[in-house]
């Protein structure tokens, strides 16, 4: 289940901005990106509600993935027909609605996980963590099969994505049966939204962490939407068109989903050694690293910065994210808990990751623009001067972190 759960993702995550840019859509893909932070605010929790009240989570896991594989066949076909003629609006409605019953399996996904390891009278904690690893093992050959297939610059990768996701439909038949709430334990919209959370903004140390989260989610799509558009664009230069990185743009990038899965493993070490502070602080300017070596690399003789930047990714977005998450954990109440994992998750991946994606479209815009080399479209420009600005930000926000948040010891013990 992990595996295509993952694997829908993959086929088009990486590689989307690469397509959009081929049919003149450049200048737009930050408003693609951006809506799975935008469907990511409401989404989940809705879906959550259903499940908890009246559609095992099973079941609603397969039909979200059976509508959001309907509507990536629909853009895919779209696609196949309009060619560069296709208009933004048709294709960027089918998108949205794919993804926007994409994201809650998501949750979905992990709620139908905890009770089969429960039903089988084993440990969440101990026993979840390597299964989910085949989570980022289907992302990763996703991503490679897009790409040893060259479709990387075509809707097909759309079609990948919609055939794994009815794939997983098909299997959530074979999964066990989650049962769905009855009585007084129903959650309540306000608990679904983690609106009772908001009332840490009252705790000064927590209110910092959370707007720190959100100013540091900013980072989180930035190159999961632009980096495929910036080393293809090597492509117009005779001197790295034939290269590995050009040709194979998400095998590259794919080190960085690698890193990712290494990475994880060292988090618990990180956390009782240096504190949540300290490993924040290694996540931060790991985007700062991350952002600088794009654009000090190519894909020539700097492909090792390439390289470099990827293995960077896995401390960046781990540190950050499972870190963060397990910082709310110890040190909010039971009773919010689950509230405050959510307004975290809305903080980064939702507002600031939506933030990030459109704030980075306007940066990328202002220094590239699209050319049309043979029949292939390319954004050409000042990629360097792009990534700097990244960097730039991201080593702000990193000094005032360091400055700013005071976590208090008697509330983290780990």
């Amino acid at each position: 289940m992990n595996f295509l759960e993952f694997a829908v993702w993959g086929a088009y995550l990486t590689s989307m901005g690469r397509y959009l840019g081929n049919i003149g859509m450049s200048t737009d893909i930050g408003l693609f990106y951006s809506m799975q932070g935008i469907v990511s605010i409401f989404m989940p929790a809705l879906m959550g509600i259903i499940a908890d009240r009246w559609i095992p989570a099973q079941r609603l896991l397969g039909l979200c993935h059976l509508t959001a594989g309907v509507f990536m066949f629909a853009a895919a076909m779209y696609g196949s027909y309009q060619g560069a003629d296709s208009e933004f609006s048709v294709l960027f409605t089918l998108y949205s609605l794919s993804v926007a019953f994409y994201m809650p399996t998501l949750a979905l996904s992990n709620s139908v996980a905890y009770n089969a390891l429960t039903v089988a009278g084993m440990d969440t904690v101990k026993d979840f963590p390597p299964i989910r690893v085949f989570g980022t093992i289907g992302f990763i050959c996703s991503m490679w099969f897009v790409d040893l297939m060259g479709f990387q610059a075509n809707q097909n990768q759309f079609v990948v994505s919609g055939v794994l996701s009815v794939l997983l439909f098909a299997y959530t038949f074979t999964l066990p049966h989650c049962p769905v709430s009855s009585g007084e334990a129903k959650t309540s919209v306000v608990d679904a939204l983690g609106l009772r959370a908001f009332t840490l903004f009252k705790r000064k140390d927590m209110a910092i962490f959370f707007i720190f989260s959100m100013l540091l989610g900013v980072s989180l799509q930035i190159t999961n939407g632009f980096a495929n558009p910036f080393i293809s664009s090597f492509a117009a230069i005779p001197e790295y068109a034939d290269t590995f990185g050009v040709q194979h743009a998400n095998i590259l990038i794919s080190l960085s989903q690698i890193s990712e899965t290494c990475c994880i493993l060292l988090i618990p070490f990180f956390m009782k050694r240096y504190g949540i502070k300290n490993v924040m602080l290694i996540a931060m300017f790991a985007w700062v690293l991350r952002f600088g070596l794009f654009g000090l690399g190519n894909p020539g003789g700097g492909v090792w910065m390439f390289v470099l930047s990827m293995i960077v990714y896995g401390v960046a977005f781990d540190f950050f994210n499972i870190s963060g998450s397990l910082y709310v954990d110890k040190s909010t109440d039971s009773s919010i808990r689950s509230s405050a994992q959510g307004l975290f998750m809305l903080m980064t991946n939702g507002v600031g990751a939506t933030i990030g994606t459109l704030g980075a479209q306007a940066v990328i815009n202002a220094y590239t623009s699209g050319v049309q080399i043979g029949d292939d479209f390319y954004t050409i420009g000042d990629w360097q001067a792009c990534w700097f600005i990244f960097a730039g930000y991201a080593l702000v926000i990193a000094l005032s972190f360091a400055l700013v948040f005071r976590p208090k010891k008697e509330h983290v013990k780990f």
